[in-house]
């Protein structure tokens, strides 16, 4: 299974992007997916998650209101889309997916099995 992260880039603050986390030899709607991030000298971050099931989603609290998560199942890919962003947002984004994502707590890296490899995110002007 390999996830491909992309869509990252260099955006000014209060400008958008679209991350897309695309699969291959794997149905993503199977998994839980999750966004993580990290930036320099700073602890691994869960952004974002969307469960397997029903759809329903996590969202750190840095980012509520901001960032939205979706999944297209048919093309087996999952989006980030991040508005409203800010120089605190500059990181490495990385998707995630695991079978058994609890959205008891879903912001667990150790429940998710295949990581992308990241795309870079840098808000400044």
């Amino acid at each position: 299974v390999q996830l491909q992260a992309s869509g990252g880039g260099l955006v000014q603050p209060g400008g958008s992007l679209r991350l897309s986390c695309a699969a291959s030899a794997v149905t993503l709607e199977h998994y839980g997916i999750g966004w993580f991030r990290q930036a320099p000298g700073k602890e691994r971050e869960a952004v974002s998650c969307i469960s397997k099931s029903d759809g329903s989603t996590y969202y750190g609290d840095s980012v509520k209101g901001r960032f939205t998560i979706s999944r297209d199942n048919a093309k087996s890919t999952v989006y980030l889309q991040m508005n409203s962003l800010n120089p605190e947002d500059t990181a490495v984004y990385y998707c995630a997916a695991g079978p058994a994502i609890s959205m008891v707590d879903p912001t667990v890296p150790d429940k998710y099995v295949f990581w992308g490899q990241g795309t870079q995110v840098t808000v400044s002007s």
